[in-house]
């Protein structure tokens, strides 16, 4: 059990860290609340300790596109079921989709993935299922000249935190944390 609050701080920036690089992470898909009380499941792809940002791909037409514009707060909700541990990330989002940085993002990002910017915007009501892609590219690996008209609906989220609630559940007692950039506090749990 972690009793002191660097452990904690070490434990939480361990735990983003590995959100963000490995797909097989309990932690890679967070719940992302926003300021309407509404909330999805999303994935993380990037996490800096450094800047204590959390960075999520999104779809720029998107209803949450629009809560969250140029800065909003939210929450993200990670979760570990085997190691018992919970972290909250709350702070403030903003959409970006013009950067360059957010073109690298969308360089760096496979091109299986980048299809979904090539279908209908999210929430789009259908007489039928349907995942919203074009049919030619459902299945398929489009080429980068096929995505080239994607681009344009592809963002970045990106969550700068303000506080992160480290709660760890445990038979012989609960432990609570909250930390901040500069400091941590042990809090009850």
């Amino acid at each position: 059990m972690i009793d002191n609050l660097p452990a904690v701080r070490k434990d939480v920036i361990a735990r983003l860290t590995e959100a963000a690089t490995g797909r097989k992470s309990p932690m890679h898909t967070p719940v992302v609340a926003t300021a309407d009380a509404d909330a999805r499941i999303m994935v993380l792809r990037d996490f800096d300790p450094e800047s204590w940002t959390l960075r999520f791909h999104t779809d720029v037409r998107s209803p949450k596109s629009d809560v969250i514009g140029e800065g909003a707060p939210l929450c993200v909700l990670f979760y570990d079921p085997e190691a018992k541990v919970q972290i909250r990330c709350r702070g403030t989002g903003r959409i970006e989709s013009e950067s360059q940085r957010v073109q690298e993002f969308w360089e760096a990002s496979d091109r299986f993935a980048r299809r979904c910017y090539l279908g209908a915007p999210p929430g789009e009501v259908r007489d039928e299922p349907s995942s919203g892609l074009p049919d030619w590219v459902e299945g398929a690996r489009p080429t980068e000249e096929e995505l080239a008209p994607a681009r344009q609906n592809f963002s970045a989220l990106i969550v700068e935190i303000a506080t992160i609630n480290w709660y760890y559940l445990s038979f012989g007692g609960h432990r609570r944390a909250i930390l901040r950039r500069d400091e941590a506090n042990w809090v009850t749990p």
